[in-house]
């Protein structure tokens, strides 16, 4: 058997054992909670050898911070989020319509993959301080996105004049956020669909208000 051959199917059982891994810590994560799940727990779910889930992972928090990730994504793949194609639609469709749509149906997706997941994740970052910092990197990769998302929109000629792009990446950022998403879900029971509706009209909406003053805004 050829090297390249083998690097493929060494490759193809590397991937394989870590989704029966994942697989098997979501379900004890959301079941169990994180403090009570551990990692023989999971090793023993997903049939394999606890060395190796230690040796791949190291730690309980590394090991859920992957699985949030991975629900975000919707895939193992070494693909941010700029790179997936409803980000990409979003940022170069014809119309503003078209590039709000391709948002908040982007974001609709990840909310009802990850939601749960990052839920865990956020109550067990009170005690684990790598968790902890991961949502905060998320909260600014979210706003580094949409400052993109609507830099582009101006660049493009799908902006309105007068609009202040630092108001608009804020108030965005809130508006996408998974946070805000579990927010809304547990407070007022909205459903996936109803997130995304929302998302869509507000956002068209944030098109045609430029928004307060700027000695009215609130300081960054």
């Amino acid at each position: 058997m050829s090297d390249p051959v083998k690097r493929d199917l060494r490759a193809a059982r590397v991937a394989e054992t870590e989704d029966k891994i994942l697989r098997a810590a979501t379900d004890l994560f959301l079941r169990h909670g994180y403090a009570a799940t551990t990692l023989t727990a999971v090793a023993e779910q997903a049939r394999v050898g606890a060395r190796t889930l230690y040796v791949r992972f190291g730690t309980k928090a590394a090991l859920l911070k992957r699985c949030v990730d991975v629900a975000f994504a919707g895939d193992t793949a070494a693909i941010d989020i700029r790179g997936r194609d409803w980000y990409t639609r979003a940022g170069t469709a014809p119309t503003a319509e078209q590039r709000i749509a391709a948002l908040a149906g982007g974001g609709r997706q990840m909310m009802e993959r990850a939601g749960d997941i990052l839920a865990v994740a956020l109550q067990a970052g009170a005690t684990e301080p790598d968790l902890a910092a991961a949502a905060q990197a998320g909260r600014q990769a979210t706003r580094d996105n949409i400052a993109q998302f609507w830099t582009k929109m101006a660049d493009d000629g799908l902006l309105p004049p007068g609009h202040d792009l630092d108001w608009l990446t804020d108030t965005t950022a809130v508006l996408v956020h998974a946070e805000t998403y579990l927010l809304a879900r547990d407070m007022i029971g909205w459903t996936p669909d109803g997130y995304e509706q929302w998302l869509t009209t507000t956002l068209t909406h944030l098109l045609t208000d430029p928004g307060p003053p700027a000695h009215e805004r609130p300081p960054s």
